[in-house]
């Protein structure tokens, strides 16, 4: 009689599958930018941006295939991106711009 095996489940990774997905905001005279949206739970974790020579803040982030809302905080004011075409009313007043990530 053979002992009897477990079954082992391999499982995907969670992390298979993230893209790198740029934000920049156009901002030579800022002195912060930070990027917000439904992947930092908005103001609860907001991410700082690097300015580049140019004037221009950007960062890098890795998200999963989908479609995320985000804005700008530029010296602590909230601003949409100039360069989105795809926006979405908030509840707030004012519109979230929107990226979907393939």
């Amino acid at each position: 009689m053979r002992p009897s095996r477990k079954l082992t489940h391999i499982y995907e990774n969670p992390l298979e599958g993230l893209r790198n997905t740029e934000f920049r905001m156009e901002a030579p005279d800022a002195k912060s930018v930070q990027l917000a949206g439904d992947f930092t739970e908005w103001e609860k974790a907001p991410l700082d941006m690097v300015q580049s020579y140019d004037g221009t803040w950007f960062t890098i982030v890795p998200l999963l295939p989908g479609t995320y809302s985000y804005r700008f905080i530029v010296d602590g004011q909230w601003l949409d991106d100039p360069h989105c075409a795809k926006h979405v009313p908030n509840p707030f007043g004012t519109e979230d711009a929107v990226m979907s990530v393939d």
